[in-house]
């Protein structure tokens, strides 16, 4: 981590931090961190956070661990305001870099993502969550998060380890949940995720997992998925936001034109490599796009992998509108609870009836990306650019 080694003789070895309890190994693999959610986390949620962490069974990793740290300090004591420990104290100097790069954040805030990161690595582990209320069924979902309060129903991305990568299972639950969010009490839902990233898109791993029939099998039951997938966007009857928390690939771009707000931080970025990978459009993009920002600049996202920062895909329009991060959760939720009080009827009627215009059409391009895609998966050419992704990341 950063050229520095913490060489213990045991895979777990406990150092009190005052009343903090922090595990230090030698493996940095893990690359975890956490964005505050609409609720504050209560002082009896933190407590039962703290005590849940030496509940770990496996090695979250050092910078985890140096988050949890930075996090518990910043929660009990605010800012980091002690003075820089020298170049030579290795240890401490580390602990202090990540406590001061938490930056002015609240203590609130600061406990909320405390407790959303434990509950992240206990879920990852098969264990329970700290803080977060299930929605209105009470279902629960292994890398999700769906919580309702304040008539808003969360739906949060939660494998923060993997830069919340969207498996084959979680296709299925994102489905699950949307038709669950429809369905209940709240007036509008948000789709978000945990840690620093939004969503890096389809788990190429998905790829791997070549079922008895072979690719052609493997590409129409992706296909099938996809079409559903997106089809529960098009259908979904009341306002749907996007709080993009950071950068945002593939399919979680793609379906942003479906959305009706996509708030961003300013550190967020967008970015659809489909013919890097072999691969095309999807999410109706090849139509909403075009729409949104005009082809030209859609064919420099779609066609030419460009990536946009926040601020050019709010020009673009692709984005509502950009906030500082550092004011990005307080900002958006504020208003997004205030949406929340408006008359829920009139919302969803008038979000349908501005829907109907073209919900044909966006059904039968999600039809034709579809099959386009399922010939791309079935290709040697998509297969081979894959392959070749895969390659060059066990290089790094």
């Amino acid at each position: 981590m950063a050229g520095v080694a913490l060489k213990l003789s045991a895979p777990w070895r406990f150092v009190k931090l005052r009343s903090s309890l922090v595990r230090f190994s030698t493996d940095p693999s893990l690359k975890l961190h956490t964005t505050a959610s609409p609720m504050m986390a209560t002082v009896d949620q933190f407590e039962q956070a703290k005590n849940k962490l030496s509940t770990l069974k496996n090695d979250p990793g050092n910078e985890a661990k140096l988050k949890i740290y930075a996090l518990f300090k910043q929660a009990t004591q605010g800012p980091c305001s002690t003075p820089k420990p020298g170049m030579l104290d290795f240890v401490n100097k580390v602990k202090w870099d990540a406590w001061k790069s938490l930056g002015s954040i609240s203590q609130d805030e600061a406990r909320q993502q405390y407790c959303d990161l434990i509950g992240s690595l206990l879920t990852a582990e098969g264990g329970t969550s700290v803080a977060a209320k299930p929605a209105g069924s009470g279902t629960t979902y292994e890398t999700l998060l769906v919580t309702t309060e304040d008539d808003i129903t969360t739906i949060k991305l939660n494998r923060p380890a993997k830069k919340n990568a969207i498996t084959t299972e979680m296709y299925n639950d994102i489905i699950a949940a949307l038709e669950q969010a429809a369905k209940d009490d709240s007036v509008i839902t948000v789709f978000t995720g945990a840690g620093d990233f939004y969503c890096s898109g389809n788990d190429l791993s998905n790829f791997t997992k070549i079922p008895e029939g072979g690719v052609d099998e493997m590409a129409r039951r992706g296909g099938d998925l996809l079409r559903e997938y997106v089809k529960a966007y098009i259908d979904f009857p009341k306002p749907l936001v996007a709080v993009v928390n950071g950068p945002a690939v593939g399919i979680s771009v793609t379906v942003l034109g479906l959305f009706d707000l996509v708030y961003a931080t300013d550190r967020a970025t967008f970015h659809t490599p489909f013919s890097q990978l072999g691969q095309s459009a999807e999410g109706c993009s090849s139509y909403t796009f075009p729409k949104i920002m005009g082809s030209a600049k859609a064919s420099e996202m779609l066609l030419f992998n460009k990536k946009l920062t926040a601020a050019q895909a709010c020009d673009l329009r692709l984005v509502t509108e950009v906030f500082p991060d550092s004011s990005f959760q307080s900002e958006v939720w504020s208003r997004l609870k205030a949406y929340a009080k408006l008359p829920p009827n009139s919302l969803a009627l008038s979000k349908q009836l501005i829907r109907s215009m073209e919900k044909d059409r966006l059904h039968a391009v999600n039809d034709a990306e579809v099959e386009r895609l399922m010939e791309r998966w079935t290709s040697d050419e998509c297969f081979n650019a894959v392959m070749s992704f895969f390659q060059a990341k066990a290089k790094l």
